[in-house]
C-alpha cells in the first residue's frame, strides 16, 4: 500500500508541473476553449516533440508494470516516473517566460478542479487495478484535463461575471450626471483612452479603464473598485474580437459620446471576416443616443465607406483627408517628439507633444475634438497635449542601457506596423528592428507579414526576427525585396535578439520593437 501511496503523490506532483504550464497557455488564450484547441493545432508539432519521449518512458512503463516482483515493479515505476517529472520540469524551464502565469482567482479554481479530476484518476486506476496506466495517464492528463475543467468551470464563470456585471451596472446608472466617453477600433484604443483622459482631466474630475481593462469584466472591475461621486466623466475603451460584443458593452455603458479610432484586419481569426469588424466596431456609432455624439476617423476608409443608420450627429478627423471637421498638418517628428497643427474651420492651432508618429497624432485629434464638445479651450488643451506622457509600449521613445529604443511592443497590427516603420526612417543613426510579425490576422496572416517584410526594406538596416517559424512570410517578404541576407538576423527569443543590438547598436542608433509576443504565439 505504500508503494501506491507513493506513486500517487509523484503523480500528483508530476502533473502539476506539466498542467501549469497548460494552465499557463489556456490563460493566454483568454480561457478560451476554441482559441486554446485552434493554438494547440497550430502547435502540433512542437507539443509532439515534446511528449515523445515522455510517451516512449510510458510505453516502457506499461509493461514494467506486468513485472511479478512488487518491489522491483514499484521501484521501477517510481523511477520512471521520476524521469518523466524531471523531464517535464526542464521542458517548462526551456520555454522563455515573457507573460507569467497570473494566479488569479478563476485559476485557482481551475487548479482545484483539475486537483479534483486527478484525485478521481488516481481512485479508478487503483481500484479498477490499472496501475499499468500510470506512466500514459500522467503524460496525457494536463492536457485532457485543460478542455474538461475549461467545460467544467465555464458555466460557474459565467453566471459569476453575471452576477458583477448587475453590480457593476448599478453603480454605473446610481450616477445619472456622469459623462461617459466609449472607445473602440482595430487599433489605438488604449492609446486614445489614454490621451482624452489626459486632455479632459484638464478641466474635469475624470476615470478610465487602466491598462487593457476592455472587456465585460475589466469594465466591471474599473466601475466597482474606483468609480466615485466625485467623477464628472468615464473614458471607457471597449474592445472586441467576436461578433457583437460591442454590441454588449454598448448596452452595459450606454456612453453618450463615441469614438471609432479605426477598423481593420485585427482579430481576423475570431471574427471570421472584415465585414464583421466593421460592422462590430461601428455599433460604438449606431447605438449612441440621438442627441450623443459620434467621433470618426475618416482617413480610415472602412470608416468613411460605412452608412451610418443613427442621426447621431458627427464629427470627423483625419490627417490625409480634407474634408473633415478637425485636420492635422505640418506634421514633423524629431528625437524630442512631434509637432503639429491643427486646423478646425477657420482657426489653426499649433501643438507639440512627446509622442510619436501618426497614429499617435490621429489619436491625440479625436481626444481634441472631444474636449472641444466638452467645452475645453485651446489653452488647456496645448497645455495638455505638451505634458502628456508617452503611452507604455506604443510607439514609446525611452532609453534602455543607453540604447534609444522605440517601444512599440503591443500587439502590432499592420496599418500600426506600417507608421512604425515611418516614424523609424525618421530617426538618425543606424536604424533596427526586433519583432516577431503579427499574429491574430487569419487566413491572412501570412500575406500580412509577408507586405510587412517587404516594406522594411526602405526602412530599416538591421532586421533581427524572433522565433524562424513565425517569421518565415517576414524573410519571404526581405528576400522578395533582395533585402542583404547578412543584415537580417533570426534567434528563438527575443533576449537574444536584444543581446544582439547591445553588443553591435550604439546610443546614436535607434531600436524599434514592434510586437511582443506571449510565449504561447511566439515559435
Amino acid at each position: 500500500m505504500i508503494w501506491i501511496g507513493l506513486e500517487a503523490v509523484l503523480f500528483f506532483f508530476g502533473f502539476y508541473l506539466e498542467f501549469q504550464y497548460v494552465l499557463h497557455m489556456f490563460q493566454q488564450n483568454r480561457y478560451e476553449i476554441h482559441r486554446f484547441y485552434h493554438w494547440m493545432s497550430d502547435q502540433r508539432k512542437e507539443i509532439q516533440e515534446e511528449v515523445w519521449f515522455p510517451f516512449g518512458v510510458a510505453i516502457i512503463g506499461v509493461f514494467w508494470a506486468f513485472i511479478p516482483n512488487l518491489s522491483i515493479k514499484w521501484i521501477g515505476l517510481m523511477a520512471l516516473s521520476f524521469l518523466v517529472m524531471v523531464m517535464n520540469h526542464f521542458q517548462n524551464q526551456f520555454h522563455i517566460t515573457i507573460k507569467p502565469l497570473v494566479f488569479t482567482a478563476r485559476v485557482k479554481r481551475q487548479l482545484f478542479i483539475s486537483a479534483w479530476l486527478v484525485g478521481v484518476t488516481i481512485f479508478s486506476l487503483i481500484y479498477f487495478q490499472l496501475d499499468y496506466l500510470w506512466l500514459l495517464c500522467l503524460v496525457f492528463t494536463p492536457w485532457l484535463f485543460m478542455y474538461v475543467v475549461g467545460w467544467m468551470t465555464w458555466p460557474f464563470e459565467k453566471m459569476l461575471q453575471q452576477y458583477y456585471i448587475h453590480l457593476g451596472k448599478k453603480r454605473l446608472y446610481a450616477q445619472r450626471d456622469l459623462i461617459k466617453i466609449g472607445i473602440t477600433g482595430s487599433y489605438g484604443k488604449t492609446s486614445t483612452k489614454n490621451i482624452i483622459q489626459s486632455i479632459v482631466r484638464e478641466e474635469y474630475h475624470s476615470l478610465m479603464t487602466p491598462a487593457s481593462y476592455n472587456t465585460p469584466m475589466g469594465i466591471t472591475m474599473t466601475i466597482r473598485n474606483y468609480l466615485k461621486p466625485i467623477h464628472q466623466v468615464f473614458v471607457c475603451e471597449m474592445g472586441a474580437d467576436h461578433v457583437g460584443e460591442i454590441t454588449r458593452l454598448m448596452k452595459y455603458v450606454q456612453p453618450q459620446i463615441g469614438v471609432v479610432t479605426s477598423v481593420g484586419p485585427q482579430h481576423l481569426l475570431t471574427f471570421g471576416s472584415l465585414e464583421n469588424i466593421i460592422h462590430e466596431k461601428m455599433q460604438m456609432i449606431e447605438r449612441l443616443p440621438k442627441d450623443g455624439l459620434g467621433v470618426i476617423n475618416l482617413d480610415n476608409d472602412y470608416i468613411r465607406q460605412y452608412r451610418v443608420k443613427n442621426s447621431v450627429p458627427l464629427i470627423s478627423f483625419g490627417i490625409q483627408s480634407e474634408d473633415v471637421d478637425y485636420r492635422a498638418v505640418k506634421i514633423s517628428y524629431t528625437t524630442t517628439g512631434s509637432y503639429f497643427t491643427v486646423v478646425h474651420a477657420k482657426e489653426e492651432v499649433a501643438f507639440h507633444t512627446k509622442l510619436l508618429g501618426e497614429l499617435n497624432i490621429m489619436n491625440i485629434l479625436s481626444g481634441i475634438v472631444v474636449a472641444r464638445h466638452l467645452g475645453i479651450s485651446w489653452k488647456s488643451l496645448q497645455r495638455a497635449v505638451a505634458n502628456m506622457e508617452q503611452v507604455e509600449h506604443r510607439l514609446e521613445l525611452k532609453k534602455i542601457n543607453g540604447h534609444r529604443f522605440i517601444d512599440d511592443a503591443f500587439n502590432a497590427n499592420p496599418i500600426g506596423a506600417k507608421m512604425a516603420l515611418e516614424v523609424l526612417s525618421m530617426m538618425p543613426g543606424k536604424r533596427y528592428i526586433i519583432t516577431p510579425g503579427m499574429i491574430d490576422l487569419g487566413k491572412k496572416q501570412d500575406e500580412y507579414n509577408h507586405e510587412f517584410g517587404k516594406r522594411m526594406k526602405h526602412f530599416v538596416d538591421e532586421v533581427i526576427l524572433v522565433g524562424p517559424k513565425q517569421t518565415k512570410a517576414i524573410q519571404e517578404g526581405l528576400a522578395e525585396m533582395n533585402f542583404d541576407a547578412d543584415h537580417i538576423h533570426v534567434y528563438q527569443t527575443v533576449q537574444e535578439a536584444l543581446a544582439y543590438v547591445y553588443e553591435h547598436a550604439d546610443e546614436h542608433d535607434t531600436i524599434l520593437l514592434e510586437n511582443d509576443l506571449p510565449e504561447a504565439f511566439s515559435r
